[in-house]
């Protein structure tokens, strides 16, 4: 695994929140720091909504890439990408027949967990930023044609209305966070396409609804990202 994604702050990875403006940094968790530091935070946020969390996950899996965005240093927010293999992925725990049915449509999947946001920063921009470097190292990385992600039945909606996912099944038990899951998947060739949309006049998807990539980074931006991936993990 690559040391860094993001390997300095550039004038791109600034974001503003209410104590003005704010360095946001990038990188692929390649110590057992960051991977802690990620980890405290998924379980800190989990446990704030009433969820449990699992074990400290196997980072040394060649199959997942976790990203840590921090702030000055304190991490601000966390997601795993989790590539499919031989060993499956975590949504075959309760949506085996879904995602069997995506393989077997010669789809290449991935899916995104462990997401977490610090809720003291509460910024569009955090989250934008990890799920933007997400779709990348599912393109880029694997050339995946789908992320898939479970999501609470409350949080359908947004999802849905601010990143393009679309609903494959409703309610199941998740037993790793014993609460209710809706399984979710974006064509992330989709995805590509909403991040140049976003940013070609006022930001808005074409059916007229706001959208979170226009939070994230700008065509030129994933350019340089794109080109680090290739050398990160060429």
């Amino acid at each position: 695994m690559a040391r860094l994604l993001l390997d300095e702050p550039a004038p791109w990875s600034t974001f503003e929140d209410e104590k003005g403006q704010r360095q946001l940094t990038i990188r692929a968790a390649d110590c057992d720091g960051s991977r802690s530091s990620a980890h405290i935070l998924v379980n800190r946020m989990y446990a704030a909504r009433g969820y449990t969390t699992s074990a400290m996950p196997d980072h040394s899996n060649a199959n997942r890439i976790t990203l840590v965005a921090s702030d000055e240093g304190e991490t601000v927010g966390t997601i795993t990408v989790n590539f499919d293999s031989s060993h499956g992925l975590l949504v075959d725990e309760c949506f085996s027949t879904e995602a069997r049915q995506l393989r077997d449509d010669g789809l290449l999947l991935c899916e995104f967990i462990k997401l977490a946001v610090d809720g003291v920063v509460r910024s569009k921009k955090v989250l934008a930023s990890l799920m933007d470097a997400a779709f990348l190292c599912a393109r880029e990385v694997r050339r995946c044609d789908k992320a898939l992600i479970e999501v609470n039945p409350r949080h359908v909606r947004f999802y849905e209305s601010m990143l393009g996912f679309k609903v494959l099944r409703r309610d199941r038990m998740n037993r790793r966070v014993n609460a209710p899951a809706v399984l979710m998947s974006l064509d992330l060739a989709f995805a590509d396409e909403q991040v140049a949309e976003a940013h070609h006049g006022d930001g808005a998807l074409a059916n007229g609804k706001r959208s979170l990539y226009r939070h994230g980074f700008s065509p030129e931006e994933r350019s340089g990202l794109v080109n680090r991936l290739r050398r990160s993990y060429s």
